[in-house]
């Protein structure tokens, strides 16, 4: 029997993650709530299943793509983990330790194995195939999952521990809003003193301050006033509230982390949760009073 693989949420991310399995051959059956996420994913050749427990009857590896670890875990125990024919489940989202060790207690259970494999890199990674994925789960279905998640970009296995996975991931998304609060107060600071900000972006980027947010997210987003880089604010609040609940679980004192998590709070009250995350710059600026413009 042909092995099926199954996806469900076909959003920003999960789209073009699909379409990259596809693409590579793969046959591949898909649920997402939206319509219109779905239409694209079905013109590239995807069969569509009206649920997700029908994903889990139709496929052997189930992979999910999904917002938040609520959502996660009601869509694979309610609805992915009755299936009959599921044996693997995939989790690509940023969902947090917590939540990776109930759910796969449970689907250990069933007879279903889990591997957290959330991705790190943005849309055009997912679209480009060059993610970084961090893995973890039990070595045999690691290794079963491992050329698929290797369509996805660069594969590293962190350990066999159920959200070790999702650790690296919030370690590496708390540095990404890091750099982003940063980056907008050094910049706000550098316009406000009378410098263009295109040539205090060249500055950085040329010595030691450069990061993640003055070589990608001011150029494209900040400067041009688009903030559009792909990344929602609640998304963003909401890996940074994991990260500091799991360090502080395990006894980390996250100092910088708690402040991140406050200036987050704060774009996500004043612009909403759907604004991108690059908004932090708009905060400072308003209480600046000053634009950071191209």
């Amino acid at each position: 029997m042909t092995q099926v693989i199954g996806f469900v949420g076909l959003g920003r991310m999960g789209g073009p993650m699909s379409r990259r399995l596809i693409d590579a051959g793969h046959r591949l059956t898909v649920f997402d709530a939206n319509a219109e996420a779905v239409a694209p994913v079905e013109s590239a050749g995807a069969a569509i299943a009206a649920s997700p427990e029908a994903i889990g009857h139709a496929a052997d590896i189930v992979f999910v793509s999904l917002p938040t670890p609520d959502i996660v875990q009601s869509v694979v125990l309610n609805g992915i983990g009755n299936g009959s024919r599921v044996k693997t489940v995939v989790d690509l989202s940023t969902s947090g330790p917590s939540m990776a060790g109930r759910v796969s207690k449970d689907l250990m259970e069933r007879g279903i194995a889990w591997v957290d494999a959330p991705v790190s890199g943005g849309i055009a990674g997912a679209r480009n195939g060059t993610l970084a994925v961090m893995a973890s789960g039990p070595r045999a279905s690691f290794e079963l999952v491992e050329p698929l998640l290797a369509v996805f970009g660069k594969v590293f296995f962190v350990g066999e521990k159920a959200g070790l996975g999702q650790v690296a991931k919030l370690g590496n998304n708390l540095l990404a809003a890091a750099a982003m609060v940063v980056s907008s107060e050094a910049l706000v600071m550098g316009v406000k003193a009378g410098i263009d900000p295109k040539v205090m972006l060249d500055i950085i980027n040329a010595g030691s301050g450069r990061n993640s947010a003055t070589q990608d997210k001011f150029p494209r987003s900040v400067l041009p006033r688009t903030f559009d880089f792909g990344f929602a604010t609640g998304l963003s609040y909401k890996d940074v509230r994991l990260c500091v609940d799991e360090a502080e679980s395990l006894g980390v004192p996250m100092i910088v982390g708690a402040a991140v998590r406050q200036m987050l709070a704060v774009t996500n009250a004043r612009f909403g949760p759907t604004s991108d995350f690059t908004s932090i710059t708009r905060v400072v600026e308003e209480w600046a009073n000053v634009e950071v413009k191209g």
